[in-house]
Parts: structure tokens; C-alpha cells; sequence
């Protein structure tokens, strides 16, 4: 099999470092990335009842089977451990140029233990790895770490670095690659912290050897000739992401003031926010370039970060939100669970709850409060935990807490109108997230030609209607799974936003030219993959009692629009739960059956070629 690297097992407590073939078998059950993150962490996590900053907690790098190819968008990377900010799977994503240049550095996955008694960083190249002194990166912001990276060692490196956030365990503080490619949920970068481990950085010069190169080049050509006649792709690559902004305000679905409200002000749409663009930028192998440089010296704001920083704390300005997803980009903080806190406590505030002056609306002090929470100080130390400060606060906090599993929610959808996007997050194998299984074509309402097309029968694609979300979740999640094990971005793989994207046949063609590897079921690598992760989430506690949307979307409405009036009742929701744990064979409590468990276990079970 060709682009086979190798894995990397590094403890940083010892200097340790042992280097090994990837193996076969694992990647025929999970492909790379994301699969085979969770696969390691499973394998080399002790208890998965530890403390998320203990020096056990293996802190995973892995590369998609196809990163580093010219297959369209395969740039992608995930970051997996034991998450701080939840104690449950964490797991994180990000594109950019990192990700290849890891793998022609030579490998496919690092595997991270202890922890360093002084500040380091870990270089790879050619196949080789080592742990460096990095005592004179540690303070500077993300931007300083990686152009001084640049400065030492040359310009064809790549490093994925953390901030003073992560510095500072901050649970909510993520990997950064560039100026805003961001490895965000889950708080990978406070574990990097915590093991003193400020930067991974790779030598950019290596190359791969495809199987069929000039049939992969063929397909590659194919495939880019048919996503360039997608309408999303076209739309995305002129305004980005945020242009998603006004069809959920117009629905009424916008996160609003920490959820109080659900529709906001026109100003925050993507015509305003191209007005302060530089131009459109891209991740390696990108066809749709939806990103784009700002005139205030960084990148985005993408669409989360947009009603993060805007509408969820009451700023309409979009120079501000410019400043604050910068500020974020630079301390190394997830804007998506920075924003939710911060809307949390302002919330608790305004309620009496909380004995602080935090008012919405104010840019001030949302400026403030970034630095507060990179550094600990003030309320900003309590606001650093996340949702692990709860036993800090007073009662009815969590009620206010627009989460899932501890995860702030990473969607700026507001969930009450389309209920399989509350299904969808409620039962996110690492939290509140919607990239895990978000089924962004509900907003259609299609046609049941077009659905029986997506979903392999005719379901109930109402928004509104609690009928087959079952179905329809678990559709997007395997297939997003297998994206994410190898390595392709979201905005190219089917069912994300548009129909006529990258399905499980398209993947097939790359990976045989590819690679020589010949799966039949990709569909069941992302079973595999979704299947893992809950054993894994079941060992650390999670159940039934843990799948359910935030409070405010069960017991209040939504406040505008076409969507006012809406909530998510909790008889229907159970059903429609009970309906997605069949769909996924498991019991009714969430957990898996043995003979799927026996099955998982032999998967496990480490063979080293």
C-alpha cells in the first residue's frame, strides 16, 4: 500500500521516543485522522476517569489517509485526547497546511505522553522525530511563536502552536496552524499546555507516492470539474462562510444574547464583512477558498466566530467581531466556546445570578474579558474552566448554559425550529457540535425524490416534523466520519450544505488510485468510527441523560421569525431519540451491544506489522 507513514509514540516525561509502520489492519477499520485518533486514544489512555491534565493523557496528531494528495480539500488533521473542557472524547479539527506537511515529514500519527519538565517543541522530518527546547517560545502569541519558528528554521516548515491561552490550561484553548486555521473544540491547547508542549512543528519538503498517479490524477480532475458546478461551492468561495448568517437570522434561528433571543441585526451579514476583506485564501488542495485575509492583519471571522462574537453578546459592529476573532486567533482560544461562556456569564449577570458588571453589548469589556480568560485573572479564571466551573456557581447556572456534554455549542444556529439539527448536537460524540452530523439540507424541506437520492429511502425532511431525524442524523454522521478520516474538508463532502458533493464513491476512486487500498463499505468505516467513539464516551460515564439539547431550546421559544413559537418538546424528543439509538443499533440507554462491544474490542486489539 502506498502514502503508508509511520506513528510516532513520544513521552515527553522520559525523552522516549519509539517509531513504528502505521498499521494495515487499522487503517482498513478506520482510515486515518479522526478513526484512527480515537482508535490510539482508546489503546493508550489508562483510565478514562483521570484527571484531563494528567500526564497519562495522551495528546494524538494524525493526518486523513489523503491529506497531502491533491484530492480536493484534503488538507484536514484532528487533535484527540481526553478533553478538559468536557471529561469526555476530545477531538478536534483543522486544515490548512499542517497536515500535509506532517505527513511528508513522514508520519501519520503522533502519540504524546507526560509531560516536560521545561517548555519544548517536537520536530519532525524525514521520518525522524525529536523534542527540542522551546524555552524562548514560551509567552508569545500564536502569530510571534510561528514566525519565530519561521525565523530559526526556514520558511518550509509548518507548525500547529498554542497561545498564552493554552499556556495557561485554559479548557477552552485550542492548536493553531497559520493565522486562523484552528484545532478548537475540546481544549487540545490547554493540554499541550499542561504537558509544556508549545508548538509541533514539521519540515515541509518531503513528498508522496501514489499507486495509479495518473489515474488519481484523472479523478482528481473529474472531481474538481463537478464541484465547481456546485452552487454552495461558488457562493462560499465569494463570501465565505458568512453567508450563512442571514438565512438563519431571516429563519429567526440566529443565537441571540445567550439564546434569550433568536434574531439580530442585518448588519452582521457577509456584504458587511467583505467590505473589510483582502481577498479570498485557501487550504492546501482547496477548490472552494472560503476563508478570507482581513484588513485588520488576520483572518475570518468565519461564520461561528461571527455570531460568537456578535449577536450571542450583543455586538452588531463587524469592525469589533473583527478584532475579538483576531484576538482569539492570537491568545489561541476557540471562539465558539469563548463566545458561549462569555454570553453564559453575562447572562448570569444580567439575571442577578452573579455578583459582576458584564452587560451585553459592551466591546470593551468583551476585549477585556478575552485577556482575562488567556491569563486567568479575575472572573476570567472561572470563566476559563468552561462548563467545569459549574460547582463554582450558584444554582440554576446550568439551565443558562447553551451546551451539550459540557461542550459550549458550536453552531450559531439556534436548534428549536429544525429539530434534527437539536438531535444532531444533543447526541455530538464530543459535546454540542454540529460538525459532527450537522444535516443542513433540512432547511430545504425536500422534495422526497431528492431525499430518497440522499438518504437511501423517503424520509420526512420537514424542519419542523420529529419523523425520521433518526435516519437522517446518523446518514450525515457516518459519512462525515469517513471525511473526516480522510482528511477532506466538510464543504466538499456530500450532504453539508448541498447534495451534489463528494459521496462514498468518489471516495472509493481516490483512495484505490490513491493508495491500492480496496474497501467495499465505506459506510461501515463510519460506524466503525461513530461506534468507537461511544464506547469510549460510555466508559467515561455518558448515557441516555446526556443526549438532550440545552435546556432553553425544551422549556422556552424561539422569539422571531418563522421561527417563533418553537421549542423542542421532550416527548417528541424521545422519540425521536429512541428512533436514532436503533438506527445506530444500540440500546436504549445509549450504550452499545456486546456483540457490537466484542467486536469493537477485536478492532482494538494492537497488531504492529
Amino acid at each position: 500500500m502506498h502514502l503508508q507513514r509511520k506513528t510516532a509514540k513520544i513521552n515527553l516525561s522520559t525523552g522516549e521516543i519509539e517509531i513504528y509502520p502505521t498499521p494495515l489492519r487499522d487503517i482498513e477499520n478506520f482510515l486515518g485522522a479522526r478513526g484512527m485518533n480515537v482508535l490510539e486514544l482508546v489503546r493508550n489512555l489508562p483510565d478514562p476517569n483521570i484527571d484531563p491534565f494528567d500526564p497519562r493523557n495522551p495528546l494524538i496528531f494524525g493526518v486523513g489517509l489523503l491529506t497531502g494528495t491533491s484530492a480536493p480539500n484534503a488538507a484536514r488533521f484532528n487533535v484527540t485526547a481526553l478533553s478538559p473542557e468536557t471529561g469526555i472524547l476530545g477531538d478536534s479539527n483543522a486544515g490548512g497546511f499542517f497536515g500535509p506537511a506532517m505527513k511528508y515529514a513522514g508520519f501519520d500519527r503522533l502519540i504524546i505522553t507526560g509531560e516536560s519538565k521545561e517548555p519544548c517543541y517536537i520536530y519532525l522530518d524525514d521520518g525522524k522525530a525529536e523534542i527540542r527546547d522551546a524555552s524562548h517560545l514560551w509567552g508569545m502569541d500564536t502569530q510571534a511563536t510561528q514566525q519565530t519558528i519561521w525565523d530559526d528554521l526556514g520558511t518550509n516548515h509548518e507548525a500547529a502552536v498554542i497561545g498564552p491561552a493554552g499556556e495557561n490550561q485554559v479548557r477552552m484553548a485550542c492548536v493553531i496552524t497559520r493565522k486562523k486555521n484552528s484545532a478548537s473544540r475540546g481544549g487540545m491547547g490547554g493540554l499541550m499546555g499542561a504537558k509544556r508542549l508549545k508548538a509541533v512543528v514539521a519540515r515541509n519538503t518531503g513528498s508522496l507516492q501514489l499507486h495509479k498517479p495518473q489515474e488519481f490524477l484523472q479523478a482528481v480532475i473529474g472531481l474538481k470539474d463537478y464541484l465547481n458546478g456546485s452552487k454552495v461551492v461558488q457562493t462560499l468561495r465569494k463570501l465565505g462562510t458568512p453567508l450563512l448568517y442571514m438565512p438563519s437570522n431571516t429563519l429567526g434561528a440566529i443565537r441571540t444574547l445567550n439564546s434569550n433571543k433568536t434574531q439580530f441585526d442585518d448588519s452582521l451579514r457577509a456584504e458587511e464583512f467583505h467590505k473589510f476583506s483582502k481577498g479570498a485564501m485557501a487550504c492546501a488542495a482547496c477548490m472552494v477558498h472560503c476563508r478570507h485575509a482581513n484588513k485588520q492583519g488576520g483572518e475570518g471571522p468565519e461564520y461561528s466566530t461571527l455570531v460568537m462574537m456578535g449577536s450571542n453578546i450583543g455586538l452588531s459592529d463587524p469592525q469589533q467581531v473583527i478584532v475579538l476573532n483576531n484576538m482569539c486567533n492570537e491568545l489561541g482560544l476557540d471562539t465558539s466556546s469563548t463566545g458561549t461562556i462569555m454570553a453564559w456569564y453575562m447572562d448570569m449577570a444580567q439575571r442577578g445570578m452573579i455578583d459582576e458588571d458584564l452587560p451585553f453589548g459592551d466591546y470593551g469589556l468583551a476585549r477585556n474579558l478575552l485577556l482575562k480568560i488567556a491569563y486567568r485573572n479575575g472572573i476570567g479564571d472561572s470563566m476559563a474552566d468552561s462548563y467545569q466551573a459549574l460547582d463554582r456557581l450558584p444554582e440554576g447556572a446550568d439551565k443558562l448554559f447553551i451546551g451539550v456534554k459540557g461542550l459550549p455549542q458550536s453552531d450559531p444556529h439556534d436548534c428549536r425550529y429544525i429539530k434534527s439539527f437539536a438531535l444532531g448536537i444533543a447526541t455530538s460524540s464530543r459535546g454540542a457540535d454540529h460538525l459532527r452530523s450537522r444535516p443542513t439540507l433540512e432547511i430545504f424541506d425536500l422534495p422526497d425524490e431528492l431525499s430518497e437520492e440522499i438518504y437511501g429511502k423517503r424520509v420526512n425532511t420537514s424542519p419542523t416534523s420529529y419523523e425520521d431525524k433518526g435516519w437522517i442524523v446518523s446518514t450525515h454522521e457516518d459519512i462525515y466520519a469517513v471525511g473526516d478520516g480522510l482528511g477532506i474538508c466538510r464543504f466538499v463532502t456530500h450532504g453539508f450544505n448541498s447534495p451534489h458533493l463528494l459521496k462514498y464513491g468518489h471516495f472509493r476512486e481516490l483512495v484505490e488510485t490513491a493508495t491500492g487500498l480496496q474497501i467495499e463499505d465505506y459506510r461501515q468505516i463510519g460506524r466503525n468510527i461513530r461506534d468507537l467513539e461511544r464506547l469510549f464516551n460510555t466508559r467515561c460515564g455518558v448515557s441516555r441523560k446526556d443526549d438532550y439539547p440545552p435546556w432553553k431550546y425544551m422549556e422556552e421559544e424561539a422569539t422571531a421569525g418563522i421561527a417563533k413559537g418553537h421549542r423542542i418538546v421532550r416527548e417528541n424528543y424521545d422519540q425521536m431519540l429512541d428512533e436514532y439509538y436503533e438506527v445506530r443499533g444500540w440500546n436504549g440507554d445509549g450504550s452499545l451491544k456486546p456483540e457490537r462491544i466484542r467486536e469493537l474490542e477485536e478492532m482494538i486489539r494492537e497488531e504492529r506489522s
